[in-house]
């Protein structure tokens, strides 16, 4: 085994994230990012529809199908296969289809989650300009399909591309805050953005590209 997965797999064990996730039955350590970042920011409330972009294996729909009791929407989308979780819609494609305009039925999300991450060459500026077309693909969908007054939430990684991000962000809304929660590696250039307040005007740019009706 090379030194560096000798290295990730000691990590990995020895993480107590990890261990966490494990005894609370959630599928990866991710989940307590989300527990964290809505702790600060106050994401989730019962009976919110929630979408969940790269959503694979699935443990931020878990924590978002808990906050929204009773009665809220999960939709979890990911190339990958999902394993199926209670009070989950689990959609296998690729998020930039219509299946989750299609699965809203007509409605907006109040939350949409986005740790989606492009197929890693190992090349940063290639991987960082990637992952970038990703959340600008994922900043459409907000325009169409998220409550002017809901919030979007997206990985982002700091280098080249993240200036110009967070630049498309805030144009597109009128709060945006960049976090680093605990459960993130500190070695990580991993952050996440939390987005409130989508102006009107990227609605109907919106609207007008798909010829929607306001």
């Amino acid at each position: 085994m090379a030194k560096s997965s000798k290295e990730w797999l000691r990590r990995h064990v020895t993480d107590p994230y990890v261990r966490k996730a494990r005894e609370q039955g959630y599928r990866s350590r991710a989940a307590y990012k989300l527990l964290e970042l809505d702790q600060k920011e106050k994401l989730f409330r019962p009976g919110a529809v929630v979408v969940d972009l790269g959503a694979a294996p699935g443990s931020w729909s878990q924590v978002a199908a808990e906050k929204t009791k009773p009665g809220g929407k999960v939709i979890a989308v990911d190339l990958l296969e999902i394993a199926p979780i209670s009070g989950v819609t689990v959609l296998k494609g690729d998020f930039r289809d219509q299946q989750i305009v299609e699965a809203l039925a007509g409605g907006k999300a109040d939350v949409i989650l986005s740790d989606v991450l492009p197929n890693l060459s190992g090349i940063r500026n290639v991987d960082q300009a990637r992952a970038a077309e990703l959340t600008l693909a994922a900043l459409e969908l907000c325009a169409s399909a998220l409550k002017n007054d809901g919030v979007f939430i997206v990985k982002a990684f700091h280098g080249g591309a993240f200036d110009e991000v967070l630049e498309r962000m805030k144009r597109q809304f009128a709060k945006v805050a960049v976090v680093k929660p605990a459960a993130s590696r500190g070695e990580s250039r991993e952050t996440y953005v939390v987005a409130r307040k989508q102006r009107k005007m990227a609605v109907t740019q919106s609207q007008q590209k798909t010829g929607a009706s306001p």
